[in-house]
């Protein structure tokens, strides 16, 4: 559940479920949220499991295990992925490198089966793994004037000027860290992470000190997302191979062996997998669902991951999984059980303040 769905209770929310925690879905009027982001600034509590690694041998076990660099330096982080022996994408997580312990950010609902599988492999290492969930709070911050924002209240600390580090401070008395993000909603964005017992306190601040932050939930994330061109976990990511979705920022193809990288490795030689995502634009006024057909012709050549009317451009807009080489022909999209026209589109859709760190590269 939220740490302070009450809150969010007073503010009018609606809750919904999303990987099994009870969330934020929106407040009465998603897409003016939306807008209020692209304009201004916005806050949210997204949802994430924490597992906490600790040990002399923390870095070089989980190190071993995901797809890109873990840190060595406290205040530095990585986005990463767990692949299984095909290449598919498993889980995906942010590690960052808190001194004495790492800090692993996940779905919410994977928390504890990653932390469980984990404790079962560790031998001869130094390493102790743990769920944190209940220990901490996160509230994220985007749009033009997020870096404004976090200036005009965090105290102690500059704000942090390179994706994925973090700096300590303290906002009204109270202790945080602000880690500066991937910009998956296309716009500078941070995320302050607080102890649970203090979010309360941490999040008024953050709504009304200052210049205020509009607050908004998973329906406007899911739209500022698609118009950014990021994929998400549950809709492109899982069990996909990350070359097809040109992930290439949680890829370092210069470290040791992992479980999947030999799939990686012989993809990426190749020079570019069978299969990409894209952005398409639908005709119509009708949104395609989830799954739903991409057809070159009379050929099937694909399958819309997922779908959303975008506030900004006003039309339904879609990210997909087809094969390559498909920019010039005309693609109909299967909708309601009728073929619509879509157009290939380059992503992202909309050009906010900021790049999402996930924007497809091939």
């Amino acid at each position: 559940m939220s740490v302070i769905e009450s809150v969010h209770a007073d503010r009018g929310a609606t809750f919904g479920e999303r990987a099994g925690r009870r969330v934020v879905e929106h407040y009465g009027r998603p897409e003016r949220a939306h807008r209020a982001v692209r304009n201004a600034v916005g806050i949210w509590e997204p949802a994430y499991g924490v597992v906490v690694v600790e040990g002399d041998d923390r870095v070089e076990y989980v190190d071993n295990v995901v797809t890109n660099r873990v840190p060595g330096e406290d205040g530095e982080g990585c986005y990463a992925l767990v692949l299984d022996p095909q290449g598919g994408i498993e889980e995906e997580l942010y590690v960052y490198n808190a001194g004495e312990r790492l800090l692993l950010f996940t779905a919410p609902d994977r928390a504890e089966p990653l932390a469980e599988e984990w404790s079962e492999k560790v031998f001869i290492q130094d390493v102790e793994i743990r769920v944190a969930t209940e220990e901490f709070a996160v509230f994220g911050i985007h749009g033009p004037q997020a870096t404004e924002k976090i200036a005009s209240v965090l105290n102690g600390a500059a704000s942090p000027d390179r994706r994925l580090s973090f700096v300590r401070g303290r906002m009204d008395d109270r202790g945080v860290s602000v880690v500066r993000t991937d910009a998956l909603a296309g716009e500078e964005s941070y995320d302050v992470v607080c102890d649970a017992s203090e979010a309360e306190s941490v999040y008024d601040t953050l709504a009304n000190i200052g210049l205020n932050a509009a607050p908004f939930g998973y329906r406007s994330w899911d739209t500022l997302t698609l118009e950014a061109g990021t994929p998400l976990f549950e809709n492109e990511l899982a069990g996909r191979i990350p070359n097809v979705l040109g992930l290439r920022s949680a890829l370092d193809f210069e470290k040791g062996c992992y479980v999947g990288q030999e799939v990686v490795s012989r993809v990426e030689n190749r020079g570019q997998p069978s299969r990409r995502l894209i952005g398409l634009a639908v005709s119509g006024e009708a949104v395609p669902e989830s799954g739903a057909a991409v057809f070159a012709g009379d050929a099937s050549v694909g399958e819309v991951t997922r779908a959303e009317r975008s506030p900004l451009l006003e039309t339904p807009i879609a990210l997909a999984v087809v094969e390559f080489g498909l920019d010039d022909m005309a693609l109909t999209v299967r909708v309601g059980g009728e073929d619509v026209g879509a157009e290939v589109r380059d992503l992202p859709f909309v050009e906010g303040s900021d790049r999402s760190g996930r924007l497809p590269s091939y």
